[in-house]
């Protein structure tokens, strides 16, 4: 149940800091309020997934799944460049990320 509360967490952090975006400096009051609630959501997942995986293995998860999905996110829906390097990096989050579950 750890390693789902830690990759839901993962995916809030996407949403916050694309909310983040969205809020413009936090002068959209809804988008802002949403987002703040997004952030306590994926803080209080990662604090009970943190409670069984180890701290090192459980951050570096929870922001790789936020770095790596921000970016595609940001590719996909904000127009950032979808040149061959960032992608590269992505993967790279990716496979980081996917060996520290699968060794953590």
């Amino acid at each position: 149940m750890a390693w789902a509360f830690l990759i839901l967490a993962g995916l809030l952090e996407i949403g916050w800091a694309i909310g983040l975006k969205y809020s413009e400096g936090f002068t959209r009051p809804g988008i802002s309020v949403l987002t703040v609630l997004t952030m306590i959501a994926s803080f209080l997942l990662l604090a009970q997934a943190l409670k069984t995986i180890p701290v090192g293995t459980g951050y570096a998860v929870w922001t790789g799944i936020g770095a790596a999905g921000t970016a595609i996110v940001g590719m996909l829906l904000l127009g950032e460049p979808r040149e061959a390097g960032r992608l590269a990096c992505v993967v790279l989050i990716l496979a980081g990320v996917t060996g520290l579950k699968i060794l953590g």
